[in-house]
């Protein structure tokens, strides 16, 4: 890629990484369609907020989270010239106070649309609970905590990508912040994202450890990473049928066992590709968080379905 023949609009998209979107889209559709199932219909203004939230909010996330790492993806391009993709400041793709202003713009507007919304569908926590989502992020990158530095960042992830998002999101549907069917869901959609959170670390092994970083694959290295992201995404999907079977109130049976079957699935393919994905081996790693993210993905997809289905079958689940 020639960053100099790049027009602005191009540089902007480059920035805002679409390909990464889903890692936060797929958790807000997923507590959109829980709220819904929990209401026995879908609310097309609940729709409509996610959607301006999740905009908003995703432009918030990934053009701080470059400001905040510049000086470590800096360090990385100058260790790995070839093995990775040029980065948005030290390339010179955009200036790191545009990132700056337009990523503080983004969550005032996540915000802005927070307050509007709840005004709008009487939702009264939707702006203390929007604003937790971005303080979540904040104490992940952003001074003075900066806790992916200091370490409990893929913690801070877990509890924004699997706890706040499904949460928010179902409360816009329903009205209710943790209604039943999600309540006994969550466990399962928290451990995935924690697994999702490790692997995000494995591709910067190196270079976060001379910037400083302390994360898990920093501190335990590549294997111990590849083995905890692989029982954290098994453990997490086995969750889901256990809750049905456990949880009282919980979903049933039939609305998350092809879920579970979806996420066991790519999870094998993900144990194949393992011993590949050794420390600095960045195709193979790719090709491993590819089947990560499938069983992620798809797996939450096939429970949002599913149980939506179930809950508007019923007329609406537990509150």
């Amino acid at each position: 890629m020639r960053v100099e023949s790049m027009s602005p609009g191009a540089r902007w998209w480059y920035a805002l990484k679409p390909a990464s979107w889903p890692k936060v889209l797929v958790p807000a559709l997923c507590g959109q369609a829980l709220g819904a199932a929990a209401a026995g219909r879908v609310g097309a203004g609940a729709l409509a907020f996610g959607a301006l939230w999740m905009i908003a909010d995703v432009a918030f996330v990934v053009l701080l989270n470059d400001w905040g790492d510049r000086e470590v993806d800096a360090l990385k391009r100058r260790m790995f010239p070839d093995g990775c993709s040029p980065k948005t400041i030290p390339d010179g793709i955009l200036p790191a106070h545009a990132l700056l202003l337009a990523g503080l713009g983004a969550g005032a507007a996540a915000l802005l649309v927070a307050w509007v919304a709840g005004v709008a569908l009487a939702r009264p926590l939707l702006l203390p609970l929007g604003a937790l989502g971005l303080l979540v992020f904040g104490a992940y990158t952003l001074p003075p905590l900066r806790l992916n530095y200091r370490g409990g960042g893929e913690l801070l992830e877990m509890a924004g990508v699997g706890g706040v998002l499904p949460v928010l999101h179902a409360y816009a549907q329903c009205g209710a912040w943790a209604p039943a069917w999600l309540a006994a869901l969550l466990p399962g959609l928290l451990l995935l994202a924690l697994s999702s959170a490790l692997a995000s670390g494995l591709s910067d092994e190196q270079s976060d450890r001379a910037g400083g970083k302390r994360t898990v694959a920093t501190l335990l290295g590549n294997a111990a990473t590849r083995r905890a992201t692989e029982a954290l995404l098994g453990l997490g999907a086995l969750l889901w049928p256990a809750a049905s079977l456990l949880a009282e109130g919980a979903p049933p049976l039939w609305s998350v066992a092809p879920a579970t079957a979806v996420a066991l699935h790519f999870r094998a393919r993900l144990v194949r590709k393992s011993p590949e994905a050794v420390t600095n081996a960045f195709a193979a790693q790719g090709a491993y968080k590819r089947e990560l993210h499938r069983a992620i993905w798809w797996g939450t997809a096939a429970l949002s379905a599913a149980v939506l289905a179930a809950g508007l079958r019923a007329g609406g689940g537990p509150g």
